[in-house]
Formats: structure tokens, sequence, C-alpha cells
């Protein structure tokens, strides 16, 4: 049986580390910590290429494979709790480390990080693995890595990697490309959970979209980060479909398929749930916002279900009275929201199921957050003698909760 000891050197570091940590010492200016601050990074930094070295030459062998790990990488990601990432970096740095002299001078000098070093690595090794790449070029990145943050320098590294292998670069795009899923899961009661990934340009594609419909919507928006996003995700889509540019299903223009009785749009007591395609049963407040600016197709249904008339009813503001609503509310009449004319709906004050009239004194132009926090959210609107439009809180068992129940963990 291999006896397995730690190495004498490894020994005296961890005695010397414990020594370091054993107290916080003196009390000291903030000036002189910033300085304690750069010399130990600068500490762990020339640790870190010596654990490159040793990560590199254990990749070397095969004793990942006998321990039973998919890759070398995979190994030390869980041996050394470390991200893929930054496993994969290390064995890099390592294998480069001979490649790179000038680089790792300035390493030990503290001119650079260790982080510089393993995005250099990374890029020597990708183009000295293409067999259409250049050859590499240390000086002019290394020039870049002295002035450059670590962020800009990954943006430096990927136009130096551009402009000596530009076929292997685009190889390595359309394999990311390739890999694009978007997986998505109901649970059974009828909520979704959503998993993907997408390119580069995909996910910058999605950004870009709802980035701008993701910033905060007034004072009392306290929405944390995660949920604005979510909601400019439904905001968008709702946006597509209510602009009518999907293709058409069937001959009929892409839309919300909500089917509801009289009783569930005037929030009956004992009214039944309203039902809404690729969703389980939706709340009569969610019915009712949805059915809000619609159209509607009435059907009379006898004793037996069976419908016996189908008529059309136009719930939807008309073209003049749109425009109209837009010439006076100018966008969200939701106080402190700026949501454009365009980005909004109408809402009836009174609902049209509680007999109110589609007209411009009981229409008010909202956006979608805004529109659910009247409905599901149980806030009112109500109009000032002056005619602005006032917000009435929801009542407490209204209010809703910061967070969804039984939300994943983010990984």
């Amino acid at each position: 049986m291999l006896r397995v000891e730690v190495a004498q050197e490894i020994l005296e570091l961890a005695t010397a580390v414990d020594k370091f940590r054993a107290g916080p010492g003196p009390e000291r200016h903030p000036i002189e910590v910033g300085n304690d601050l750069r010399h130990l990074r600068h500490l762990i930094d020339l640790l870190e290429m010596d654990f490159a070295q040793r990560a590199a030459a254990w990749a070397s062998t095969d004793q990942y494979e006998r321990e039973g790990s998919a890759s070398p990488a995979d190994w030390i990601r869980h041996e050394c709790h470390l991200p893929r990432t930054a496993a994969d970096a290390s064995i890099a740095a390592g294998e480069q480390r001979g490649n790179l002299a000038e680089s790792e001078r300035a390493v030990e000098a503290g001119r650079i990080g260790f982080a510089h070093f393993a995005l250099m690595a990374k890029t020597a090794r990708a183009l000295s693995e293409s067999p259409t790449a250049a050859p590499f070029a240390e000086a002019p990145l290394l020039q870049q890595a002295l002035s450059h943050s670590v962020g800009r320098f990954r943006h430096d590294c990927a136009h130096a990697r551009h402009a000596a292998d530009a076929k292997g670069a685009l190889a390595e795009h359309v394999e990311l490309v390739e890999a694009r899923s978007l997986e998505l899961q109901t649970r059974e009661d009828g909520a979704m959970f959503l998993r993907g990934f997408l390119d580069s340009v995909g996910g910058a594609t999605l950004r870009t979209a709802l980035e701008p419909l993701a910033r905060f919507s007034g004072a009392d928006d306290r929405r944390p980060r995660d949920q604005r996003l979510a909601d400019a995700l439904v905001e968008l889509s709702s946006h597509v479909l209510d602009k009518g540019v999907l293709p058409a299903t069937q001959g009929v223009r892409t839309h919300l398929q909500l089917t509801a009785s009289v009783e569930t749009l005037a929030g009956t007591a004992g009214a039944p749930a309203g039902e809404l395609e690729h969703s389980t049963p939706i709340p009569a407040a969610t019915a009712q916002r949805l059915a809000c600016d619609s159209g509607v197709t009435r059907v009379l249904l006898d004793a037996k279900s069976v419908p016996i008339d189908v008529s059309r009813e136009r719930r939807l503001p008309g073209p003049s009275t749109r425009r109209a609503l837009a010439v006076r509310d100018r966008g969200c009449t939701w106080p402190g929201c700026d949501r454009t004319v365009r980005w909004t709906s109408a809402h009836h004050i009174v609902h049209w199921a509680h007999g109110g009239k589609t007209d411009l004194q009981n229409l008010v132009l909202l956006c979608h957050r805004h529109h659910w926090m009247v409905h599901e959210g149980g806030w009112q609107l109500a109009r000032a003698p002056d005619g602005r439009v006032l917000k009435v809180p929801s009542l407490p068992d209204r209010a809703p909760s910061a967070r969804a129940p039984d939300q994943p963990a983010v990984a």
C-alpha cells in the first residue's frame, strides 16, 4: 500500500500560515492595511503559480482516471474545491510557464497577477492546439496586462486569439451556438422552471432586450434584480404578442387563449377559476387582468354545457380611443412609472364585467407590472378631481410576497 505524505516544504508553509493567522496583530492605519493587502495578494499569486505547476505535472499522468474522475480538471475541481474554470486555468498556466517567461517574471515581480497570467496561458494553449493559428505573441499581450484590469484583459486575449486564429475562434463560437438549449418545465401548480444555455451573442441579445425593462419602475419598486429580470422577460413576451408580430397559428394571430365564465370575470363568490392555454387554472383576478384589454368571444351554453350561441364583443378600445389615451396619458399612469405608451395596455378602472364602459373616462394606460399590481396585487386606482390618477395600497392579505415559494437555488 502506497504511503502518502505531504511534502516537507508544504508542512513548513502550513506552519507559517498558521502563525500568520494566529492573531489579528496590532491595529494598523488603513494605508498600512492597504499595503498589507497588496503584499498578501502577491504572495497568494506566487502560490497560485506553484499550484499551477504542480497541477500541470499531475494532469500529465493518468492518476485522475485511476481515481475515477473524468478529467484532470474534474479531479482538481472536486478535490481542491475549485470551480471548473479555475481548475482548467491552473492546468493551462502550469503547462505554459516555460513558454511565457517574461510574463512569469512579471508575476514574480508583482507587476501582474496570476489571473492575468492564467488568461494569457489559456490563449497561448488555444493557439498552440489550433492547426490554423499563427504563432502566439507574448510581448503585446504582456504590455496590455501591465495596464489593464483582469476584466479588460480578458477582452484583450479574445481579440488576440481572433487576430491570430479567426477560423479557430469561429469554430469555437459555432460550437457554443450548437450547445444552445432552453428547457421549460411546468410544475403541478402551473408555475414554470426555466433552464438554458445561450452563446455569447444570444446571451447579449437577450440581455440587451431585458435590461431596459428590468429597471426600477418608481420609488416604491423594491423588487430585487432577479425578479425584475423575470418580469422583464414576461413583459417582453406580452409586448410581442400584443403587437401581433409572431407567425400566425392556424391562420389566427398568436395570442393567449383565456376561457372564463361571466361569474369568474365579475369575481362572484363560488365562481370557477379561469382556464389558460399552457397553464393550470388561474385565479379570477388574473383572468380579470387578461380580459381587461382583450377581444372577447361570448359563448352561451345550455344546461348540458353545449354551446347554443357564439358572438363577438369588443372590449379593446377602438383606434380613436387608443390614440386619445396615448395623447392624454403619455404612458403608464402609475405615479412614478416611466413606461412609454407602446409598453402599456388599457385598464378599465371599473371592469367591464362590472358594467364599466370602454371609454376615456373609465380607461387608463398601465404597464405590465402595474397592471398586475392593480389586479393580482390588490392595489386600486382612483381619479382625483383634477384628473390625476391616485394609487391606493393593497390590503395586507393581498400584498405579494417578496419571493415565490419553492424557488430553486441558483447554482
